[in-house]
């Protein structure tokens, strides 16, 4: 037990070395800093809305502020002026995502279009679903789908206020974009696979959590795995990645069934299964099966 107590100590004291010769090593110019706790930066300067804190802050330190989450620097803009030159004059140098623990588990290592970096292959993936998934002739395809799942919609709020029973809109509404979506690219509805609809929106609200979920592995390299595996969100995070890896795998087998339901046009991912046969190059290589299940997540989850 002491031999464990001592490298943990030896590990800490080389990871405080390395966090004091880094900022050492930076140099330039800096945006104003609140001051910052060893090891957690000023991440115990963020209340429960996060937002509301930064603005706080921003009053003190100005419209341009650096805080350190973590081992993580971050810029912090808070005027209208300072957003227009991030989000138009250096669009370039600031449209990549951060590139978190659980976007990264999700979109199969970034192999997706909203979570991946502006390079080459981002371009190259992007012009590919314009092309084929996002068309002009594939939106018009989706309206009838739209149409009937709205008139679905409206039959039973009605026979709700006719019942005189409470809505929940917000579940209601994410039960309107499941549908939708679900038909729009598996061609398919919830019945005879291996989820219903109830189950679905669960594993979708799992999947949303997980992307916007505080994950020590983000804030804290190389050891902030231990916190998130004691919390249980890395178990969390896997098991949500495994069910929709799993209703994915059965798209997929339905759609590649040789004695399916013909349909007379294609859904996301017969275009999809189609560019894989055609061996399409993306970059750094020609789309695979991750390629479309990142994809899928990106339209499913994220969309």
């Amino acid at each position: 037990m002491a031999v464990i107590w001592l490298l943990s100590l030896l590990f800490l004291i080389s990871i405080l070395i390395t966090a004091v010769k880094r900022t050492k090593q930076r140099g330039g110019r800096q945006p104003p800093s609140p001051p910052g706790l060893l090891f957690i930066g000023n991440l115990h300067q963020l209340g429960a809305l996060p937002h509301q804190s930064l603005w706080e802050l921003s009053k003190k330190y100005g419209p341009v502020m650096l805080v350190n989450l973590g081992r993580v620097p971050t810029v912090i803009v808070s005027s209208p002026e300072t957003a227009k030159q991030v989000l138009r004059d250096h669009d370039l140098n600031c449209c990549s995502r951060p590139s978190v623990e659980g976007a990264r588990k999700l979109s199969y290592n970034f192999r997706d279009i909203a979570f991946s970096r502006y390079d080459d292959y981002w371009k190259e993936l992007r012009k590919l679903c314009v092309q084929e998934l996002f068309s002009t002739k594939q939106v018009n395809l989706i309206q009838p789908i739209k149409k009937m799942e709205m008139k679905k919609l409206i039959h039973s709020i009605t026979e709700s206020a006719y019942k005189k029973t409470p809505v929940n809109l917000s579940e209601t509404f994410l039960s309107l974009n499941v549908n939708v979506v679900c038909k729009a690219s598996f061609g398919v509805s919830f019945q005879g696979t291996v989820l219903n609809n109830e189950k679905f929106q669960g594993l979708i609200h799992e999947a949303i959590e997980m992307l916007g979920s505080f994950s020590a592995s983000d804030f804290f390299p190389y050891i902030g795995w231990i916190f998130d595996w004691f919390t249980g969100l890395h178990a969390r995070r896997e098991r949500s990645v495994r069910d929709l890896d799993a209703f994915y795998e059965q798209m997929i087998d339905l759609h590649l069934q040789k004695n399916r339901e013909e349909r007379s046009e294609d859904d996301f991912v017969d275009l999809l299964l189609k560019l894989e046969k055609e061996e399409a190059v993306l970059g750094y290589g020609k789309l695979t099966r991750n390629h479309i299940k990142a994809i899928l997540m990106n339209v499913v989850v994220v969309g």
